[in-house]
């Protein structure tokens, strides 16, 4: 992709998407999004998360999807499901599916520790994307007592892994909903070494509260982004997205001074770019209804 086409490339229109996976019930704070997509072999793969209202689950379920119609990826079949209590937590967020370069299949998944704010990165391995064992799975971002790790987007690119994931500080109450992205390394995917902030928020501004890198692409000698904002605390669920770029990977610049892309309900957020061979991509998004319910939605660009 050029990094000129990257802006109109992503001027999204929701009016034209099409639904890929309805929430589990038709009301506020049940949703289906967070998505992560991969093509493999002529098939789209797509990991998501499934949520219900505080007080009633949260974040209770990841799904694993194969796509009916191939490079398409409109229409999809469950193939695996992990529920939150197979992962001793309190609430699961947004996954990434990764296939190695070996041909092995990652499903990174975020964990809240319970009754904590904090939240940590766990990961399971399969040969098949349908064969995920929770019992077989191993911590690759703990975070700390001061600090809550999630939601990470994970790239393989000339040899070595990259990783930005949503941090978030804990040490002050109730001030745990602010967010940067942090960018990390690793030569296996799973021992990552931490090299700072690459993307943080613009005070006075539309993401002053927080910044989340949800997908990443290459033009070039460029790093391309996206990632969702929010101005205040009460934005938190309801973000909007927005487009960043840089010339490395550990730095990233917000572009322009407003969101690409929202709801007229509230938000449009955990925005995935698949790019597909024919130079098209596949956008994934989790986009507000008018009910407050939130969906799963994509378009071909």
């Amino acid at each position: 992709m050029k990094e000129n086409d990257f802006p109109v490339a992503l001027s999204l229109r929701p009016e034209r998407s099409v639904l890929v996976v309805a929430p589990p019930q038709d009301a506020a704070g049940h949703w289906a999004g967070a998505p992560s997509a991969v093509l493999s072999d002529g098939v789209i793969y797509l990991a998501y998360r499934l949520r219900r209202p505080i007080g009633q689950g949260r974040g209770y379920a990841v799904v694993v999807a194969r796509s009916l119609d191939g490079e398409r990826g409109e229409r999809f079949e469950t193939i695996y499901t992990l529920g939150r209590e197979e992962v001793d937590t309190e609430s699961l967020e947004r996954p990434a599916l990764v296939r190695t370069p070996e041909g092995t299949w990652r499903l990174y998944i975020s964990c809240a520790t319970h009754n904590t704010k904090h939240w940590r990165v766990e990961v399971l391995e399969a040969d098949d994307p349908s064969r995920f064992d929770a019992t077989r799975r191993s911590v690759v971002l703990p975070g700390d007592p001061k600090t809550g790790v999630k939601d990470p987007v994970i790239v393989h690119h000339d040899g070595l892994w990259h990783l930005w994931a949503s941090v978030h500080p804990l040490a002050d109450p109730g001030e745990e909903d602010q967010m940067v992205t942090d960018y990390a390394t690793s030569a296996d995917g799973l021992e990552w070494t931490w090299h700072g902030t690459a993307l943080s928020g613009r005070a006075g501004t539309w993401d002053s509260r927080g910044t989340r890198v949800t997908s990443v692409v290459r033009a070039g000698d460029t790093i391309l982004a996206a990632y969702d904002g929010r101005a205040s605390a009460a934005e938190n669920y309801e973000e909007r997205t927005g487009l960043a770029t840089g010339p490395d990977h550990a730095t990233l610049t917000p572009v322009g001074t407003e969101p690409i892309a929202w709801s007229p309900h509230g938000g449009l957020r955990y925005l995935d770019v698949l790019e597909l061979p024919d130079g098209s991509l596949r956008l994934y998004y989790e986009l507000t209804r008018a009910d407050g319910a939130h969906e799963l939605r994509t378009e071909l660009r």
